[in-house]
């Protein structure tokens, strides 16, 4: 009787672990569509996002049901120097008995987390193809159908100046550099190829696997055409290793406690963050997030946004968030500053300025989720050194309070440090030398300190994980007084004669976010920030009061919808007790971004009167701040 009741003990538990893994890989399969980036290649308008993953510089879409061809369009080079469309697709398919002329309708595109899937049926039946990243070199392309007969696939390069050749079952388009694209099909695959590109049948009918590999130079050719080998021979196990991948991100994402639309716009965030990762390539020597993959020029790192990437990144994916660290400081400069924004063309770096400073607040963030404190060490010299340039560059009058402002004594990149490139508050600055690299504005500004004694707290936290010293003063109290104005009750910017810039901002919302704040002060601040005639607006947190004579609705910093700047708002009023008010912001700025639940893609910045959306889309700190927010709601 004993060894019954043992086998149904057994038996139970591996009921009870089948449905645990069911249930384990069941989230990615909720949130399909909650992108549309349908695009063909050669029409009139332009592509602005991808899906790619694990890090890759290539990017596919689904094609337009209006255009539709049978495959996966692109592969698409996503790197600044070299954005172009390497084929329309690499991989078209059709049945063995039909033409390549043959139309198929289009049944089903899905935007998984992870995969892009698509349906189409010809007269003779139905395909179905699924697309999936292994890691940043080796795409997956998985077809099937219930049709028993043979697949035909075929493939060109657009680009006259690759050349194109056929080594064994592999198809290669390679640029004069090197670079490029290889297809491999299983072993037994013949391949008929040509100058511009090839056409084959599959080995089986019904079902197959092929692999579309990325390559900087020979040597990484030969590397991605062994791995294919080793995709292809165990496909399903590569398979199971994304959705892993990907059911980990959003189990570590996902509330259980919020609307399903909420959940909807974390899953989004996410996968906007994951698509623009980016691995090492060139100059930069560690991977991290790019601010959007969508345009050209934000195929590189910045500081102050791969602080904020790093926050977010670290609840879902710690070791990328170390990355996105690390990338900013290796090229920390030997005084201790950290620039602007880097490529992988080191030729298009800028050093004229930097960021404002929240490099703690990642470090802090990631020894919080990961309590790495060997990453702790490895980074708190570094953090120290850059805080301590800010003192000896920053400081003009030597007076312990910072001002931004640039290496070569520009404007136009003292208001880039600020990071609100053309702000209200900047408008009658001028600038003033520290030293012979050394400029500053003429005016402190309140974000600037507010963050460095918010740092300053933090490294004292760091220092002591780290087994060392750290022995700064707490300069919180000293611009509590510094930079308050009592009437109307509210932070300003000061200039170095005394006078103050009153220019009602955002800049306001870092004292309450960063809880150095009085609580005096910051109910003094909650009235203008829950006033709807200046910072309660349709969405709440515009750059700029509503009311200034200046402001515009999609004024780039001078009053549209920053993201990160309606996080440190709504975060900052939380902070104080102010719940309720920060959970209505939080859900108008749910609600009212325009296509936020829907699929349209997250944005860089957002019109104030109406939710539509500016600027970039895919944008990552907009992204990272939503995480934020949707964490903190409710809470």
């Amino acid at each position: 009787m004993k060894y019954i009741l043992f086998f149904l003990v057994i038996l139970t538990g591996c009921f009870s672990c089948t449905e645990q893994k069911q249930v384990q890989y069941s989230i990615t399969s909720k949130y399909g569509n909650i992108l549309d980036i349908s695009h063909t290649p050669g029409n009139k308008t332009r592509c602005y996002g991808w899906f790619t993953d694990n890090g890759s510089w290539y990017g596919f879409t689904p094609p337009e049901k209006e255009r539709w061809i049978n495959g996966f369009c692109g592969p698409f080079h996503l790197d600044m120097n070299r954005r172009k469309w390497i084929s329309e697709s690499i991989v078209h398919v059709c049945f063995e008995e039909e033409s390549k002329a043959t139309v198929y309708k289009p049944d089903t595109i899905i935007y998984y987390p992870g995969k892009l899937y698509i349906k189409a049926t010809s007269e003779n039946g139905t395909i179905e193809q699924e697309l999936i990243f292994i890691n940043a070199s080796t795409v997956l392309l998985s077809v099937k159908s219930t049709h028993k007969s043979l697949f035909r696939f075929w493939g060109e390069a657009l680009a006259d100046d690759h050349s194109c050749n056929a080594e064994k079952n592999s198809f290669l388009i390679t640029s004069p550099d090197g670079e490029g694209v290889a297809i491999t099909f299983s072993p037994e695959t013949g391949l008929l190829a040509n100058e511009n590109g090839y056409e084959t049948l599959s080995t089986t009918s019904g079902k197959a696997d092929i692999v579309i590999s990325f390559f900087t130079d020979p040597a990484s050719q030969r590397s991605v055409i062994q791995k294919a080998t080793s995709v292809l021979a165990e496909a399903e196990s590569y398979k199971q290793q994304t959705s892993r991948r990907w059911e980990n991100y959003l189990s570590n994402v996902i509330r259980n406690d919020m609307p399903e639309e909420f959940n909807r716009i974390a899953v989004k965030a996410v996968v906007t963050l994951i698509s623009n990762w980016k691995t090492s390539r060139g100059d930069l020597f560690h991977e991290g997030v790019v601010p959007s993959h969508g345009v050209g020029y934000f195929m590189g790192f910045w500081g102050w946004d791969s602080w904020k990437h790093a926050v977010a990144l670290a609840h879902f994916a710690p070791d990328l968030a170390k990355n996105q660290v690390r990338s900013m400081f290796d090229y920390q400069m030997p005084d201790g500053m950290i620039i602007d924004c880097i490529y992988s063309d080191a030729s298009e770096n800028n050093a004229r300025d930097s960021k404002p400073p929240l490099a703690s607040w990642a470090v802090n963030e990631i020894f919080e989720t990961t309590n790495d404190t060997l990453f702790v060490k490895e980074m708190y010299p570094k953090l120290l050194s850059y805080y301590h340039w800010w003192y000896k560059d920053r400081d003009h009058n030597k007076n312990g309070i910072c001002e931004f402002g640039s290496c070569d004594g520009t404007l136009e990149a003292a208001a880039w440090e600020s990071g609100m490139d053309n702000a209200i508050r900047f408008d009658n600055s001028k600038m003033v030398k520290n030293s012979e690299n050394a400029w500053s504005f003429d005016q402190e500004s309140v974000d600037l300190n507010y963050f460095l004694a918010f740092e300053c707290r933090l490294l004292k936290k760091l220092a002591a994980v780290a087994g060392q010293v750290f022995d700064e003063p707490d300069r919180s109290d000293q611009i509590n007084d510094y930079f308050f104005v009592a009437e109307p009750g509210f932070f300003f910017d000061k200039r170095l004669d005394g006078t103050f810039v009153k220019e009602e901002g955002t800049e306001a919302c870092i004292p309450l976010w960063t809880q150095i704040a009085t609580t005096e002060q910051a109910a003094c601040c909650v009235k203008l920030f829950t006033d709807t005639n200046k910072f309660a607006t349709y969405i709440p947190f515009p750059t700029i009061a509503a009311d200034n004579p200046k402001f515009m609705p999609a004024g780039y910093w001078r009053g549209p919808i920053w993201l990160d700047q309606v996080y440190f708002g709504v975060s900052g009023i939380r902070k104080y007790g102010y719940r309720s008010e920060a959970d209505k912001f939080t859900e108008q700025v749910f609600s009212r971004l325009e296509g936020l639940t829907a699929d349209k893609p997250i944005h860089e910045n957002y019109d104030t009167h109406s939710g539509k959306t500016l600027k970039a889309p895919h944008f990552s700190w907009s992204a990272a701040h939503l995480l934020m927010l949707y964490w903190e709601y409710g809470k």
